[in-house]
């Protein structure tokens, strides 16, 4: 049995933290105010970030820090200021989800423990040897995985030193995490920059089948479920609930680890997890990790439902009893908060407070003895105090310029005072007053303090990064350079009649699904081969094994992926990528990670992000940049069914069948009017899609200069029940616009009557 096993639990403030550190937590991860997922959270400053590493540590605790949006480009001089500083803490790890920072970490901080977070959708087999390759030594697995999947991801992880993680507790995303757009194109809030608002759980129009939250799931729990966890070889159990408060992070740490402690002992399950209960939920289910995905699974209350539980419990009818049982409920409640406040109040994240002393005479050496004072954990104890005392490798002499004095010496040692320690005096014996040392002896003194005060570990000089070059496209250097390529995406073989018309690039889109064995895009690639094939973001299992398999038979000379498997496959392979528009490209170290670390040679930049912050991109050389200009916009790709909740479906659970065969479409409405097709393409997953088609015109205007080609997207995915525009005419019509007959833009206006390009204009 494997009991290398780990218990990492979320802090979204310093008293979450507190609570999940002596609640038993192996791990904890949190947020700075900056540069998370979870803007929602209280988060914390750095200097706090220093006093909970300090603390975590006493405890054998390891620290976190969660860095998992993309980042964009102006950010990066911000970034590396930060993790600068991160890299001279003691901190365990920083979850990653930006390919760039991935980069950025891997060549100036590689000091720095870096784990892909889930919002790099990891769920095949080949993502693993990706984000080994980036730099990652763990890996948080899609939430949507069952556990014969989650075992085969942890046997190829172990086989490449990689650790991963699982989600055991708490809110589960409906959408794929990393794949939602849900608020980002309506409002900008995206969820790839912690600012998700949760659009799955709003309440909808009442849908044919009498629901009101068609999107909202319940949480995740596999309390039950650690045997089986441990067999299949995961390392960490996750728990998820970073805006939660301290009683809520006690309550699930403790009863977690009392389960996988009393398993570890016993062999058997201890608990029996009523516990989880009495603290916020929306009910609880495992059937993900099952791979049993139902209609239990969805709940009609977005809300706490641990009320609820609770009448159920006792039984509850009459009013009297109702009310007898939300009181015994607010009872144990208020019990658990005052338990937990009173284990965490002795916990302390203050700074240690440092005292330096100088002293010395003319003709020996400067000495500094530095004192640290750092209260106890312990209640009723004594302050720690300890002393570290250094001497200069030269001797003081007379000088009529001196250097040695008050003064002086505040001034040069003041930066001690600092995140780690608050400098509370600087003293001296009486010192002649004309005593000097030189600069560099007294540099060499004040660097060998902060060594003993850094425990021994060199502190890091600020990386300050080099300016990017930014490249013009190829096409661009002569001065007759040719407009930016057309290109079209299609995923119906019936639409193979477009290359008549066209010498557009032609990107084929393969689905997400396959029977197994399945062979016949093979041969339909292999005698068609002006198609580009283009891979879905998402390819799970068998689905990800018949990918490859077309990949290896085909060996077309370019392909276009949305998925890191596949783009790990063909860099293998030695065959010529191109990233799309779903890997989240959003700055110049993403395309400089994959160009230089897997041979990529081109990219979709986000379509997430506004005019300006494209303009700041620094293109590498020989490099292709790409834009998509038209096309569906996705708000949101899951494993679930959305049907169920909606319209109805005679089958109890989605299937393979499922997958393969169905295609309904529909629509549901929110509270203020906005209509959202829900679309299923046949081996597609289950979307939705906004009301409005994503069409952008003006970038062709504005920044046609920095791009290679524009894509427009003619597969009909998600337009439900609309009627679509004439391909041929968008062909034609988007031909002359990139020639610069810009008088075609009221036609496709026509063609498109309803379209947005409100991304372009928002940005992230």
């Amino acid at each position: 049995m494997n009991s290398n096993v780990e218990l990492l639990a979320p802090g979204g403030d310093v008293d979450a933290i507190k609570a999940a550190i002596i609640a038993g937590a192996d791990a904890v991860y949190c947020g700075l105010d900056t540069f998370n997922a979870r803007n929602r959270a209280s988060n914390i400053s750095f200097d706090e970030l220093v006093g909970v590493i300090r603390l975590a540590h006493q405890y054998d605790c390891e620290i976190f820090l969660t860095l998992n949006i993309v980042i964009l480009e102006r950010e990066f001089k911000a970034m590396a200021a930060l993790l600068s500083k991160l890299a001279n803490t003691t901190l365990d790890g920083v979850i990653v989800q930006d390919i760039g920072m991935f980069y950025l970490i891997k060549k100036y901080f590689p000091t720095l423990d870096i784990h892909a977070s889930t919002q790099m959708t990891t769920h095949n087999v080949g993502q693993i040897p990706f984000l080994k390759k980036l730099g990652a030594s763990r890996v948080n697995l899609s939430r949507e995985l069952n556990l014969r999947e989650i075992t085969d991801m942890a046997d190829v992880g172990n086989k490449h030193g990689i650790l991963t993680e699982v989600f055991v507790h708490g809110s589960l995303c409906v959408a794929f995490s990393g794949l939602c757009y849900s608020t980002s194109a309506s409002v900008g809030n995206s969820g790839n920059r912690g600012r998700c608002s949760q659009a799955c759980r709003e309440e909808y129009e009442t849908t044919e089948t009498g629901n009101n939250f068609p999107l909202n799931i319940k949480d995740n729990s596999a309390f039950f479920d650690m045997p089986a966890l441990i067999k299949a070889g995961v390392h960490s159990f996750k728990i998820e609930g970073r805006i939660k408060g301290a009683s809520y992070v006690h309550t699930v740490v403790d009863s977690f680890r009392k389960q996988i402690d009393g398993y570890l002992e016993t062999g058997e399950l201890t608990q029996d997890g009523e516990r989880l209960y009495k603290v916020f939920n929306r009910d609880l289910t495992n059937a993900f990790l099952r791979g049993d995905l139902n209609q239990s699974m969805f709940i009609e209350n977005p809300r706490d439902n641990s009320t609820n539980r609770a009448l159920e419990n006792s039984n509850a009818i009459s009013v009297v009893q109702i009310y007898d049982a939300k009181q015994i409920l607010q009872q144990e409640r208020n019990e658990i908060n005052a338990t937990v406040f009173d284990k965490i109040k002795h916990l302390s994240i203050e700074k240690m407070f440092l005292k330096l002393h100088f002293s010395g005479e003319i003709g020996k050496p400067l000495s500094i003895t530095a004192t640290i004072e750092e209260a106890s954990v312990l209640p009723g104890s004594s302050s720690n105090i300890r002393t570290i005392t250094v001497q200069s490798k030269q001797a003081l002499i007379e000088s009529e310029k001196p250097n040695i004095d008050l003064v002086s010496l505040d001034k040069r040692f003041r930066s001690f005072d600092n995140s780690q320690y608050k400098l509370t005096k600087i003293g001296a014996d009486a010192m002649p007053a004309n005593m000097s040392l030189a600069f560099s002896a007294l540099t060499a003194l004040k660097n060998e303090l902060a060594l003993k005060l850094n425990d021994g570990r060199e502190v890091l000089p600020e990386v300050i990064l080099p300016t990017l070059e930014k490249n013009p496209r190829a096409a661009a250097k002569s001065a007759d350079a040719p407009p930016p390529k057309l290109s079209l995406l299609i995923c119906d073989k019936s639409d193979l009649h477009l290359a008549e018309i066209t010498d557009a690039d032609i990107y084929f889109k393969l689905p997400d699904a396959y029977k197994r064995g399945c062979t016949q895009y093979v041969d339909f690639l292999s005698a068609n081969p002006r198609l580009i094939p283009w891979f879905p973001p998402v390819l799970i299992g068998k689905d990800f094994d018949v990918a490859v398999t077309i990949l290896e038979r085909v060996k077309p000379k370019l392909i276009v992926t949305n998925n890191t498997g596949i783009a790990h496959r063909a860099f293998e392979l030695g065959i010529e990528w191109i990233a799309g528009p779903f890997l989240n490209t959003t700055n110049s170290y993403a395309l400089l990670a994959m160009q230089e670390t897997f041979a990529c040679s081109g990219a979709f930049i986000s379509n997430e992000i506004n005019r300006q912050q494209i303009q700041t991109i620094a293109r590498p050389r020989n490099f292709k940049m790409m834009y998509s200009i038209y096309h569906p916009i996705l708000l949101m790709a899951s494993r679930q069914c959305f049907f169920q909740q909606s319209v109805g479906c005679e089958k109890p659970r989605i299937d393979n069948g499922c997958m393969l065969s169905c295609d309904k479409s529909t629509s549901i409405t929110n509270l203020k009017g906005d209509s959202f097709a829900i679309d299923k393409q046949k081996a597609g997953y289950p979307s939705i899609y906004n009301q409005d088609q994503f069409l952008n015109m003006e970038i062709i205007n504005d920044l046609a200069h920095l791009f290679d080609g524009f894509m427009i997207d003619l597969t009909n995915i998600g337009a439900g029940d609309k009627e679509s525009p004439d391909k041929v005419q968008l062909i034609q019509q988007f031909e002359q616009l990139l020639n610069g007959d810009l008088t075609v833009e009221a036609i496709v206006n026509k063609l498109v009557p309803q379209s947005t390009n409100v991304q372009y204009h928002n940005g992230l």
